[in-house]
């Protein structure tokens, strides 16, 4: 089976503050044991059956890292044939995870930040029966033709991106009929004003934008041709994630102070249900 992979033709956009990911990238080239541990691979949030059994070690986090993983790819309905983009692939952990239980199976990583995709092409190489392409791109302009996938993620992306709506429309664009887009987001209680959720550009986690509620994703996918197929609520599963930071703070150098405050910061509004952290998929019409 032959997939048809894409390559970026558009024109360089710009990358988005995160703060996070430059220390990150530099102490991970550095060779920073912990980290490269914890985040060599994926880096997002942590899922775990039992919350109460994290130990706070950075194996016990990457292995929850992948779970959560896992848990998006259920949501997507991943299967063996299918082509695959995943939107904001980070260091490619995703794709590289994916490769590892699927044959055959096309997978194309999109980014936005050249650094990331270097790491990316360096660690993952594709299985037997695979094909893997690293794209340099804008998720909110995608660099594929109509309907070149069976399925889109978004893996603790798209908080980042300039415009949900934009993006659902170029999801439904290249996704073919029938296909599935899920995704992670960090979504805020209905009730909140979104007159309260400005664009949080922080310190640390950078350029997000958080107001879009459940009641919002489902006016922008009805809008797009995508109809909601699943909306989960994981926050509980999560949670082990922000001590797990905190306590890993200080190995980020001057800006881990800044980490600390954000973190309890998200900490508190997640403990509270202001807000959520979710799994959201979608079904093209």
């Amino acid at each position: 089976m032959k997939f048809k992979i894409g390559k970026a033709i558009l024109p360089r956009t710009r990358i988005p503050s995160l703060p996070y990911f430059d220390v990150l990238t530099r102490k991970l080239e550095e060779g920073h044991p912990q980290l490269e541990t914890a985040f060599g691979r994926d880096v997002h949030w942590g899922y775990w059956t039992e919350p109460s059994l994290a130990t706070g070690e950075p194996a016990d986090y990457a292995r929850a890292a992948v779970r959560l993983t896992h848990e998006i790819c259920a949501a997507a309905q991943l299967a063996a044939g299918q082509s695959v983009l995943d939107t904001g692939c980070g260091f490619g952990g995703t794709v590289a995870d994916i490769n590892e239980r699927l044959s055959p199976i096309g997978l194309t990583g999109l980014n936005i930040d050249p650094r990331q995709l270097a790491r990316a092409r360096e660690k993952v190489m594709a299985q037997v029966g695979n094909q893997i392409a690293f794209v340099e791109g804008d998720a909110c302009k995608l660099p594929f033709p109509d309907a070149s996938f069976d399925r889109v993620l978004a893996v603790e992306a798209i908080f980042h991106f300039p415009d949900r709506t934009r993006y659902f429309q170029e999801v439904s664009r290249v996704l073919k009929p029938g296909g599935r887009l899920a995704l992670t987001d960090f979504v805020p209680a209905a009730w909140i004003s979104p007159s309260l959720w400005l664009n949080v550009a922080t310190s640390y986690y950078g350029d997000c934008d958080m107001r879009c509620t459940v009641g919002e994703y489902r006016r922008i996918a009805a809008a797009s041709g995508l109809r909601p197929v699943i909306e989960r609520n994981i926050t509980r599963h999560t949670l082990p994630t922000y001590n797990f930071l905190k306590a890993l703070a200080p190995e980020m150098g001057d800006i881990g102070h800044k980490a600390v405050k954000e973190t309890r910061l998200l900490q508190l509004m997640s403990r509270l249900g202001l807000l959520r952290y979710m799994i959201l998929a979608f079904e093209k019409i």
